[in-house]
């Protein structure tokens, strides 16, 4: 598979390890790097509008910061920085992590029976070139009802609280309460993969 040697290198943008796990399936190596921005500052009507936003402070933050550090005229293969952003959109709403246990309590009573969405962006930034490519992707969750006590166990355990829209579907405790996935699990786990893909065929 030709993708194990590929003729450039990778950066993921990202801290989030369910992202790392998808590009490693798809048979990158890569390293890390994360951007430490005030998401929180970065404000948008649309969902969409949003994620790219964001997937785009991201990634100007880690090429500034990966400048100052690299010299990357010496190198004869690109590197290409993926930066991605992951929002969960209920009835409307765009849906961040959630900022406590009670809300995120909420968020989960409020999926049961319901249905709720994931909006994905993908930035593939070609650190050579500068060539830049992005586009979002959108996947709607059906849930059946959710019992109380798996609720309880989710946020005693804690890592719903660090996710967005304190929504994790491949969760073992949750996967049994998913009626339908329109769309592809791991675009809503944050970086779906035959958009990423492209991304990079296209910034090469």
């Amino acid at each position: 598979m030709e993708a194990n040697t590929p003729q450039f290198k990778l950066i993921l943008g990202s801290s989030s390890t369910a992202r790392r796990k998808i590009l490693a399936d798809m048979g990158y190596q890569f390293t890390t790097m994360s951007a430490d921005i005030d998401e929180k500052a970065i404000r948008k009507e649309k969902p969409e509008d949003l994620v790219m936003a964001l997937a785009e402070a991201k990634a100007d933050a880690i090429i500034s910061k990966f400048r100052k550090t690299e010299n990357l005229e010496k190198d004869v293969n690109p590197t290409i920085l993926v930066a991605a952003d992951t929002v969960v959109v209920y009835e409307g709403v765009v849906r961040e992590k959630p900022s406590s246990e009670a809300e995120a309590r909420q968020f989960m009573k409020d999926y049961a029976n319901g249905h709720a969405a994931t909006v994905s962006s993908v930035l593939v930034t070609n650190l050579a070139t500068g060539s830049r490519r992005g586009e979002w992707d959108k996947v709607e969750i059906y849930f059946h009802d959710i019992p109380d006590q798996v609720i309880d166990k989710l946020i005693e355990e804690g890592i719903v609280l660090y996710a967005a829209g304190g929504l994790i579907i491949e969760h073992p405790l949750v996967l049994p309460y998913i009626k339908e996935v329109v769309g592809s699990t791991d675009s809503v786990m944050g970086l779906p993969k035959a958009l990423t893909e492209r991304l990079i065929k296209e910034v090469l």
